[in-house]
This record gives C-alpha cells, sequence and structure tokens, in this order.
C-alpha cells in the first residue's frame, strides 16, 4: 500500500475515535459545556493538557524552524516550556481555587467591573483567534501533501471535523478527544525520531544522538552537529549552533522573544481553562506536573529531528540534477510548498543562503525546461535557487530519510491530532467567552441552559469560519503566526492575572488601563512591522518579542492607576486573601 492509502486508514481510523468520543461524550448542560462537568481526573487533564498546548506549531512547525534557524530557532522550545512551568507554579492553583468558568470570568469578579470583563473578553476573542489560525493552516498543510487536495481544501475538511467533535461534546468531549490526540501524536513524533535517529548515527535516543556521530556516508565518523556547521558554512549559511552575531538575532531581542513567548503562554485563556475542569486544587497542581512530563518527551526530541532533518533534507537535494530529485522533492513541489528557479539554467539543484526569489512562489501553471513546475516570481539576487517551506519538514522528514509509507501516514495523523486537539480548545474559549461572558453575563442574565448551549454551539460555528479564513489566508509561518498570539497574550492576561492573585490593592481602573495599553501597542507595532512594511522601530526588536514589552507596559499602566484611584471594595481585598491560600477549592461555579 502506498503512502495515500495508508494516510485515508491512518486518517480515517484517528478521525472516526475522535467523532466517536464526541458522540459519547456530548453534553446537555452548561457546566459540561464549559468545565467538562469539572470531574477530569488528574492524569486525563494531563494528557489533554498537553495535546492542547503542542499545537501544529509544536509538532510541525517548531522543528522546522531550528532546522533552518539552528540555536536561534530554539528560542521557541525554550520561551514555551518556561511559559508552562510559570502557569503551572504561578497561576493554576489560584485560578483553579476562583473557581471560575473562563478568563474574562476572573477578571470581571475580580475587577468588580463588566468593562473589566468585556475588554478581557475581547482580549480573549482575539489572542484566540490569531493562535487558531496557525492551527487551521498546519491542518491545510497535512492534507494538502497527504490526501493531495490544496492547502485551503485543507482548511475546510479540518473546519468540519473541529465543528463536529468541539460542537457535540464542549469541553466533555474535547477533553477526552484531546487524550486520544495526545497518544497519536506522541507515538507519530517518536517513531520517525528514533527511526532516522537509529539510521543515521546508530543511537536509538534521538536526544543523545543528534550529538553523537555519523555512521555511514562521506560524513562517517563527524559529528552530525560540527558537520551541520561546516555544511552551514560552506553553503553561506552561519553556523548551525551558533547564538548570536551578524546573521541572527540580536540578544535583547531573543531575550524579548523568549519572555514574550514565556509569559504569553502563561496568558492563553485555552490553557488555563483547562485546570478548571478537575475537581480540585490538588488534582490541578497534580495534572499541571503530569503535563509538563509529556509535554518534554516531544519537546526534547524536536531539536534532534531538526538536525536529522537538515543533514538528510541538504544531502539529497543539494547538487543534484532535477532529474535525480528524490520523489519527496518532486512530492511536496506538487503542493506548492516547495519550488525551483534555474538561474543559471544549468539544470542542477543549488541550495544556498538567502532567499531564492521575491515572495511566496506564484506558479504559472505550466512546467519549465526541466520539467518542474514555472513559477513567475522575480529571481533575488542571491545564488540559491531553492524554496523550501519550513512547515513541512517535521511531515516530510520520514520520506527524506526513506521510511515505510505507514510511518509516514502516522506523521500525517499525529500533525492532524497536534493542531486539531489545540483548534478545538481554542474554539471553546471563543465561544465560551461569547455564549458565557457576553450573552449570559451581560446581556440575558435569565437566558436557559437550553439557549445558552445553542448560543455556544452557534458560536463555535462562526468561530469555525473565521479561523478557516485566517488558516487560508495565513500572515506568516504556523509558528510565527501562533508567537503572535503569544505575544498578545502576554500584553494583555499576564499581568492581570498574576496582580489580580498578588496584590490586593490593584482596582478595575489599573486592570483595564493595563490591557487596553498593553494590547494596544503590541497590536499597533504588529501590524506596523508584519503588515505596513515598517522597520523594527523598538530597540530593534522584533514583531514575535515585543509583546514582552506590551507586557511590561501593561504592568506599569495597573499599578500606577491602581495607586491613584479608590481601593477595591473590602470583599474584593478578602477575596484576593483566600485565593492566595490554595487549598479547598470547590467546583467551578456558575453565578
Amino acid at each position: 500500500m502506498g503512502i495515500q492509502g495508508w494516510t485515508y486508514v491512518m486518517v480515517g481510523l484517528t478521525f472516526g475515535v475522535y467523532i466517536t468520543i464526541a458522540w459519547l461524550s456530548r453534553v446537555k448542560d452548561t457546566k459540561g459545556f464549559y468545565v467538562a462537568g469539572g470531574g477530569v481526573p488528574p492524569l486525563a487533564n494531563g494528557m489533554a493538557t498537553a495535546a492542547d498546548w503542542m499545537s501544529a506549531a509544536s509538532f510541525i512547525s517548531m522543528a522546522g524552524i531550528i532546522s533552518f534557524q539552528g540555536y536561534t530557532g530554539a528560542v521557541y522550545l525554550m520561551g514555551w516550556t518556561g511559559g508552562y512551568v510559570l502557569l503551572a507554579l504561578l497561576l493554576a492553583p489560584y485560578l483553579r481555587k476562583f473557581g471560575k468558568f473562563t478568563v474574562p470570568d476572573f477578571v470581571g469578579d475580580r475587577y468588580y467591573s463588566n468593562i473589566a470583563r468585556l475588554v478581557a473578553l475581547i482580549c480573549a476573542i482575539f489572542v484566540s483567534l490569531t493562535y487558531v489560525a496557525g492551527q487551521m493552516r498546519g491542518v491545510g498543510i497535512v492534507f494538502s501533501r497527504f490526501l493531495e487536495v490544496d492547502v485551503n481544501t485543507g482548511v475546510v475538511i479540518g473546519m468540519v471535523i473541529v465543528f463536529i467533535y468541539a460542537g457535540l461534546g464542549g469541553m466533555k468531549g474535547i477533553t477526552w478527544t484531546q487524550v486520544a490526540q495526545y497518544c497519536v501524536l506522541i507515538v507519530a513524533f517518536l517513531i520517525p525520531a528514533v527511526a532516522i535517529s537509529v539510521k543515521i548515527t546508530g543511537v536509538a535516543i534521538p536526544q543523545i544522538g543528534f550529538g553523537s556521530t555519523i555512521i555511514s556516508g562521506p560524513d562517517a565518523g563527524k559529528y552530525l552537529l560540527d558537520t551541520l556547521n561546516q555544511i552551514g558554512t560552506d553553503l553561506g549559511f552561519r553556523e548551525y549552533t551558533s547564538a548570536f552575531g551578524p546573521g541572527n538575532r540580536s540578544m535583547l531581542d531573543v531575550f524579548a522573544m523568549t519572555m514574550s513567548l514565556m509569559v504569553g503562554t502563561a496568558g492563553l485563556p485555552h490553557v488555563i481553562i483547562r485546570f478548571y475542569t478537575v475537581p480540585s486544587v490538588r488534582a490541578a497542581r497534580l495534572s499541571a506536573g503530569y503535563a509538563l512530563l509529556f509535554i518534554a518527551i516531544l519537546y526534547t526530541t524536536a531539536p534532534a529531528v531538526a538536525s536529522f532533518a537538515r543533514y538528510n533534507m541538504v544531502n539529497t537535494i543539494n547538487e543534484k540534477t532535477y532529474a535525480e530529485a528524490p520523489t519527496w522533492f518532486n512530492n511536496w513541489e506538487t503542493t506548492g510548498l516547495i519550488a525551483w528557479l534555474d538561474k543559471n539554467n544549468d539544470g542542477i539543484i543549488q541550495y544556498r543562503a538567502g532567499a531564492a526569489f521575491v515572495g511566496k512562489p506564484s506558479f504559472t501553471g505550466a512546467l519549465g525546461t526541466h520539467g518542474e513546475r514555472s513559477i513567475s516570481n522575480a529571481p533575488s539576487s542571491s545564488t540559491n535557487e531553492l524554496y523550501v517551506d519550513r512547515d513541512i519538514m517535521v511531515l516530510a522528514n520520514p520520506e527524506i530519510a526513506g521510511l515505510p509509507a505507514w510511518v509516514i501516514a502516522l506523521v500525517a495523523a499525529g500533525g492532524l491530532a497536534a493542531a486539531l486537539s489545540t483548534a478545538s480548545g481554542l474554539m471553546l474559549v471563543i465561544a465560551s467567552s461569547i455564549s458565557h461572558d457576553l450573552y449570559y453575563r451581560l446581556i440575558n442574565r435569565n437566558a436557559s441552559e437550553k439557549s445558552r448551549l445553542a448560543v455556544g454551539r452557534v458560536m463555535i460555528g462562526v468561530a469555525v469560519c473565521v479561523a478557516g479564513y485566517f488558516g487560508i489566508n495565513p500572515p506568516g509561518f504556523v509558528a510565527q503566526v501562533v508567537a503572535l498570539a503569544f505575544g498578545l497574550g502576554a500584553s494583555s492576561f499576564f499581568p492581570i492575572l498574576v496582580l489580580g492573585i498578588f496584590w490586593k490593592r490593584a482596582t478595575r481602573e489599573g486592570a483595564i488601563a493595563g490591557m487596553v495599553a498593553g494590547i494596544g501597542f503590541t497590536m499597533l507595532y504588529i501590524i506596523q512591522t508584519k503588515f505596513l512594511g515598517v522597520g523594527w522601530w523598538f530597540m530593534d526588536i522584533s514583531p514575535e518579542g515585543i509583546g514582552f514589552i506590551g507586557m511590561l507596559l501593561n504592568f506599569a499602566m495597573i499599578i500606577g492607576v491602581s495607586l491613584v484611584t479608590p481601593a477595591p471594595p473590602k470583599e474584593i481585598q478578602e477575596l484576593v486573601d483566600n485565593v492566595r491560600f490554595p487549598r479547598g477549592a470547590g467546583m467551578a461555579v456558575d453565578h
């Protein structure tokens, strides 16, 4: 059976499991819809949190970025891992004790203000939509290669699947589906990593293998990372393991980006809401520990996968004639995610530093002299002739290494599991923000359970459509789109959550001013630098790192405004004192 046949089998089986779970877990009340009834066991919640956490960006794109950027690309790995630790230690148990359904719920009650609730609601929707756009793009990429449809059709297929199981089962269905998705994605990530590590280095543990010597071929006996450094400098790139300096991000930008990813993680509403689904504060702490273990398995493997992919890709296509190009190259060229422009008309693929042409490939529909897909883009001044979309590296890695078709299909199923698990969690945040925080808490306090459920399901449908649009028209690579969401999360939620728990003097006026200033500044900078062609005007910090500055601004505004406005009511200050001792919490409450 070929790759496509195996893909139909793997994807069909896993989708069948997801929809069956959603049907068996379908809910009839808002408590099941918002927080899965509040009785999810810690181990299951740990697996669901890990799946929620490890999105298409983690599974598909993170290793791709490290593969192309080397050491500097590991900023994503450091930021996301550190952020999860921050969330587990600093926020999760306290928010669990507060016992509300959503983050805007916490903000509205802690800051005794429906305006604060509304601002938080808008921030939650904006952050979630930005994040989910990256997931839907990841779904489209997987479908486009393995089911041989274009990326846009793949996005639409993903939209339908997410709507079915998120709309049917709410948080309860999503939780148990995410448990299954974690099992699929981690197996799919580890099997090819182990196989390729054995093939290149003879070591079965990838984390050790990528620091070992190569066992065969012209580089036999050399350390893999030393070989990648040599390959990089020979082709005009910087050394693979170099950190800062010419051609790399500045140290300040790397620091800002790491911090932005870290605190953005801790402020992401779709992860925070997972800690409302367990029965107690102790269970919340326990599930956070399980999730960290499950996340570490994939995150410690990703740098190895990146190194193996880099080594195999360069060796199999650079300085080869187009006629000799391996099958995987032609397969991915068909999707439009690889393109070749024969600048010197020698029929040989030359991979060098720099862009091959201006912009992303625009195919004419005709074939070139050597049979390649012709493009209409203007050539760049560099000698590089090859365009490779970073997001394909993990998916293409088993094909590049010549692994069996079933392994390649399993990776496709894993990529879909990672993207869909996070997308469904984000959809629920958007739906609950509108149906609970806006419709029920601000518009119609007498709404029935049935009408609130109906509004929630309709909102999931609307969110799916909007996310699908941004998945078809993304503003960047998957991980970069996701990084923007983390920046917006950092600049909006993190300060009000931390100060809301640990500083009882924080007032509603301060919270509103902080959120508006933080996310407003960050959005302005991102729009200017990503879409209007303006340079990185603030201390040469990239749009992916500017969320850290937005967060500092948010903190400063909350503290400054709180000190010049009346202190919170006595009952709010007593509530903060009580929350700071995270023991004895009950179930999440509707009120």
